[in-house]
């Protein structure tokens, strides 16, 4: 998990991770899109498979790169683990605005 995390740091990576999630690009694909060259979308993209986050195929003298499905659903079980303890922080946030509009509403029968 922690490659995963520290691979989707990167805010150019993150923005291919983006770009491959509609579908499998090649590289040119991806550097057109994004304004990178060659070389630069070759480079995040090493970096991406190195993280198992993109597995890649090679047709002709093309590669073609697509997402793989199993870090991010490791990375949303992560994330899923915490959801209890942001719920939990909503509700006492929600419960703190009904406490001040009440003494909102209190002021406003004084006046």
């Amino acid at each position: 998990m922690n490659k995963t995390l520290s691979a989707l740091s990167e805010p150019n990576r993150l923005r291919i991770v983006e770009l491959l999630r509609d579908g499998p690009l090649s590289v040119g694909e991806i550097a057109n899109q994004l304004s990178f060259n060659q070389p630069q979308a070759s480079k995040h993209l090493k970096v991406l498979a190195e993280a198992g986050l993109v597995e890649v195929q090679v047709q002709a003298n093309r590669r073609i790169y697509t997402l793989r499905p199993e870090p991010f659903r490791e990375l949303d079980h992560w994330v899923e683990s915490y959801r209890h303890i942001w719920g939990e922080k909503f509700d006492r946030l929600e419960e703190y605005l009904r406490q001040l509009q009440g003494k909102e509403v209190s002021r406003n029968d004084k006046q």
